[in-house]
């Protein structure tokens, strides 16, 4: 079972914003082709990096006031938080081994 969750309006303050560790938010909607593309990616991540990182997905169509409070523009947008902040942010589906690289890179500046 993977350890992908989604956030709503409600659980993004708790599962996101006071998260112990760097939460990787995917902002998505239904209709959003990349979205699905690299979804399941995102799982292997979520269980991969469980232990250092949690990844949610947040439906931006169901929860628009969450993605405007975050300028979130195009889907997917990937957004990771650490201790509540939003410390890096990006557009568009990557490959496994990029976004892995890119988010490794972001977690090093961000401790």
């Amino acid at each position: 079972m993977s350890k992908l969750r989604s956030v709503d309006q409600k659980t993004f303050r708790d599962q996101v914003l006071r998260s112990e560790k760097p939460v990787l938010v995917d902002f998505w909607a239904q209709w959003c082709p990349p979205c699905h593309q690299i979804a399941p990616v995102l799982a292997q991540i979520a269980d991969e990096r469980a232990d250092k990182l949690n990844v949610v997905k947040l439906n931006s169509d169901e929860n628009p006031q969450i993605a405007a409070n975050y300028r979130v523009m195009a889907l997917p947008t990937l957004a990771l938080f650490h201790r509540g902040e939003l410390i890096w942010s990006v557009v568009g589906a990557r490959p496994k081994h990029k976004l892995l690289k890119e988010l490794d890179d972001a977690l090093l500046t961000a401790v």
